[in-house]
């Protein structure tokens, strides 16, 4: 193998020395494999006959490792659409359960050696993965449609029996690789990848471009865009690359039905991908079902609105409104940048410091992208301030030196000839204990044949994609031995220098790798975590299985789950503010995500009293994903009627935003149908849900929309925004739901609510019915919404004799929310319905009342309680002080808790 060497002193004598040993990559498989594998079925057989297996010698190049024989479908996905895929245990998942986005342990992968198992290789899905049984395979269908003379229908049946089959090594890497980095910086809005982003196989399909020139692209084509099989929110994932880098042989790109010798895994594309080398992973489109020849970029919502490098000043808010930034191709990524990261030493690995060993190998891997070659990768101690050249070993040209005509797994190993470089490379450096035990890190820096070198400093954008600077492991001093640290852990892992130094009020981003700079002032170090609560009755020790739990899954007894303990709601069915539906709504079920998002640290500490035992751990395996929930049911049941379940989260698509002041919008989104009304009751609310981009924890709050419950199509959510002060913090749900883009989903679920308005007077609170003569509506901010729904619904049927006061109170004239709408229900409504607005920080101009909803107001608009049988009932929603204001208020007139409701 290659090694690139160096005479550079930049290092003690001791390390320059490692120089002109010979690398020491990863272990490879060595043993030979016959071209048709055991998997291959007789068709597949048939028409790779002319090869002669005989004539297979043992192979000059890596051959994949093994296959683990003992994967099956793991407990965490038995609930979920992917209930029909086996994984590896050893994968780590980076958003949940589902989708499944993982990567392998680092030092696993580089423990593999240049060619990565099937189960060990990361995966990327952005949905469940589509079910393809094996006898369906070969028939499985493709076209190659658009700009072209000749638009052909293909089956893999096809692909096999017409065209030339080719087997290349090429590695792919996520565009996210590393990205925890930049989270830790600043949050992006996507998930934590760590270094093992990436991995190698063999690779055996059609050359692209075989199958375009017989389409023939017509004149005016530029691009070639893909499309899947995964149906998604927004549409079947697709991307699209440039046609004349299909057209171009040396690109290497192809149409796969086999990794490592094997028929395709379900999670990496079965039966047919695409696979691009030197580019990003998310051009390489798995579960193809179209390759569209057109004059323009793809359109495809996951082509513009993922996998981009945006400017660095754009941040997660200001995105959301930037539709033509996302649009704009100078954004897009294709190829990769130049990368590299240290495997060896290990995260927390310790290397004694007296014995034996007098050096360390570290080691890594680096990758290029577009083809080219990593041509030095160089080693510091001290910062940067100088530099030594590593060994770098290529597995992949040892495949070069294989003969022309010689094939491997059915394709002609069409390597010879070829320049470009597909694969990550290995490097490594002997190091002596002495010299790292005088430094304080190891950093590691590789470039390209075009001189293109790893960035010193982090260029931060709002997707994290693209992330390499300098790879940096720090060096712990401890007793007898040295520890290493490396940047951070994928996922929610903790670890890693880059979280200690921000904990500790470092500044990540001053160029210093966190280091207090002179004259800086440190930064303000993370709060302390909250005192945990208990959730559980210490007494109670039974043991409760799922099929117990499911028996309870009805509106008699209803039991939930959370964090694996069982809680009877039954006496609760009254009491809870959400009312009775929305303990329904989780019976049977694993409610850990929702409970934790949405109840206080007061309702938390109330379990206790519900606990009644523990799930058994096959049970709580079963249970885990909270995912399968997200399944719409129309994927399973057809059309539905209405929108909302009550025990299932179903996703809308966000078409418009509103802007209706400085700091409120109102929310359009599509429902599955055109024809599909909400299912939502007059003064109900829904549950909305999306993720925190980095920690894809729950993010969950209820709210009342402003659309007529006989709409249909679409649902209108008006939302007061919190932004980020330097005083405080903003509101976590409202901020993520202004960053997301046109075309994103949002979860929802429902009904929700004690309290509903049945017409003509009648209400429903709880399990009870009351006749109401008279409203009493106290509102502030966007608390106007579900006082709106009721007050709308009273004033839209004319016989409806129910009186209505509303009192809604401001900041000033701009921060009236529907103002328009309400004043005009006042026409032809005088007899029956009387608003009042009043603000506390009015312009001069202002000639209605002014002021909060204070004691004098109420006692003027509302009077003391004088109706003993109840007609009147007050309804109040706005902000908390707001609401407990008028609650002592209210107390101290004589109005009792009974016709007091809150929203």
């Amino acid at each position: 193998m290659e090694a690139v060497r160096s005479s550079t002193d930049a290092l003690p004598k001791e390390a320059s020395r490692a120089l002109t040993l010979p690398p020491t990559p990863p272990a490879t498989a060595s043993h030979s494999r016959d071209v048709s594998s055991d998997s291959d079925s007789d068709f597949e057989r048939e028409v790779k006959g002319r090869h002669d297996p005989s004539s297979v010698k043992p192979a000059a190049y890596p051959l994949p490792p093994k296959t683990r024989p003992d994967i099956a479908v793991l407990p965490e996905d038995f609930k979920t659409p992917d209930n029909h895929v086996p994984r590896d245990s050893r994968l780590i998942r980076l958003t949940g359960v589902h989708p499944f986005n993982t990567e392998a342990p680092l030092s696993e992968l580089y423990d593999e050696g240049f060619l990565t198992s099937e189960n060990l290789h990361y995966v990327r899905n952005h949905g469940h993965v589509p079910k393809v049984e094996d006898d369906e395979t070969l028939s499985w269908e493709f076209s190659i449609e658009g700009m072209v003379e000749h638009p052909i229908k293909l089956t893999l049946a096809d692909l096999l029996k017409d065209y030339e089959q080719v087997t290349y090594p090429i590695t792919l890497v996520c565009a996210g690789n590393r990205r925890k980095e930049q989270n830790v910086v600043r949050k992006t809005k996507g998930f934590s990848w760590g270094a093992a982003g990436l991995s190698t196989a063999l690779w055996t399909g059609v050359v692209i471009g075989d199958l375009l020139k017989r389409a023939m692209p017509k004149r005016g084509a530029k691009y070639v865009c893909l499309e899947g099989a995964d149906k998604l929110p927004n549409g079947y994932y697709g991307t699209s690359v440039k046609l004349n880098w299909a057209m171009d042989p040396n690109r290497g790109i192809l149409v796969a039905h086999k990794m490592n010798g094997e028929a395709l895994h379900p999670d990496h594309g079965k039966p047919l991908r695409v696979v691009v080398p030197g580019q990003i992973g998310g051009r390489s489109v798995k579960w193809l079902k179209k390759i569209i020849v057109t004059a323009a970029p793809s359109d495809n919502w996951y082509h513009i609105y993922d996998n981009r490098v945006l400017p660095t000043m754009v941040d997660p808010e200001m995105s959301a409104n930037l539709p033509e930034t996302w649009k704009d191709e100078r954004y897009a990524i294709y190829d990769l940048n130049t990368n590299s990261a240290t495997c060896y030493p290990a995260h927390n690995e310790k290397v004694p410091t007296v014995g034996t060993a007098k050096s360390y190998n570290v080691r890594g891997y680096a990758y290029a992208g577009g083809g080219k070659r990593v041509t030095r990768v160089e080693i510091t101690l001290d910062k940067g301030k100088t530099w030594s050249l590593a060994n770098i070993s290529y597995p992949e040209d040892d495949y070069r030196l294989a003969s022309d005509d010689e094939t491997l797994y059915g394709g002609r190993l069409d390597m010879s000839w070829r320049e470009s470089c597909f694969c990550w490379c290995f490097w490594d450096l002997t190091i002596s204990i002495d010299s790292l035990a005088q430094a304080d890190d190891i950093m590691v820096r590789a470039m390209d044949e075009s001189m293109m070198v790893q960035p010193r400093d982090m260029y931060w954008s709002v997707l994290g994609m693209m992330n390499n600077p300098w790879f940096r492991v720090v060096i712990h001093k401890e007793a007898h031995e040295l520890r290493f640290e490396h940047p951070t852990q994928p996922a929610l892992m903790p670890g890693g220098w880059m979280e200690r130094v921000k904990k500790a009020g470092g500044n990540l981003s001053n160029g210093y790798w966190g280091e207090t700079v002179h004259g800086e002032e440190p930064s303000a170090a993370e709060q302390e975590p909250a005192i945990e609560i208990c959730l559980v009755n210490k007494d109670v020790k039974r043991t409760i299985t799922i099929d117990e739990l499911r028996q309870h899954s009805g509106e008699t007894e209803p039991w939930f789950a959370i964090n694996g303990e069982v809680y009877d709601g039954t006496s609760y069915l009254e009491g809870h503010p959400g009312g009775a539906t929305s303990i329904f709504g989780a019976a049977g079920q694993d409610a850990s995500e929702e409970f934790l998002a949405i109840h206080s640290e007061n309702a938390k500490a109330m379990l206790p009293q519900y606990h009644i035992g523990t799930l058994d751990d096959v049970s709580r395996a079963i249970l885990s994903s909270g995912e399968v929930a997200s399944v719409n049911a129309a994927d399973n049941e057809g059309p539905r009627a209405t929108f909302l379940q009550s025990k299932v989260w179903t996703k809308a698509i966000l078409s418009a935003k509103k802007r209706l002041s400085s700091d409120t919008k109102t929310f359009t989104f599509e429902l599955e149908h055109p024809s599909q009304t909400t299912g939502l009751p007059v003064g109900k609310h829904l549950m909305m849900r999306l993720r925190d981009p980095v920690t894809r924890e729950a993010i969950i709050r209820s709210y009342t929309p402003i659309s007529e419950i006989d709409e249909q199509g679409k649902l209108h959510v008006l939302v007061k925004i919190y932004y980020d002060t330097p005083e405080r913090k903003g509101g976590k749900m409202t901020q993520a739901l202004d960053s997301i883009p046109i075309g994103h989903f949002v979860d929802f679920k429902g009904p929700t609510g004690r309290f509903e308005y049945l017409g003509r007077g009648m209400c429903s609170i709880g399990a009870a019915q009351r006749k109401v003569k008279r409203f009493i509506m106290i509102c502030g901010g966007s608390g106007i919404t579900p006082i709106f729904q009721v007050l709308r619904a009273v004033m839209k049927e004319a016989e409806d004799p129910t009186q209505c006061l509303v009192l809604n109170g401001n900041r000033a004239e701009e921060d009236i929310l529907l103002k328009a709408e309400m004043d005009g229900m006042i026409a032809g409504n005088e007899h029956r319905f009387r608003l009042l607005h009043t603000l506390s920080r009015p312009e001069a101009s202002w000639t209605g009342p002014r002021g909060r909803i204070d004691a004098e107001l109420l006692e003027k608009e509302v009077g003391p309680c004088a109706d003993p049988d109840g007609d009147d009932l007050v309804l109040i929603c706005g902000p908390e002080p707001m609401e407990k204001s008028a609650h002592a208020i209210l107390g101290k007139m004589g109005w009792k808790d009974e016709d007091l409701m809150f929203f």
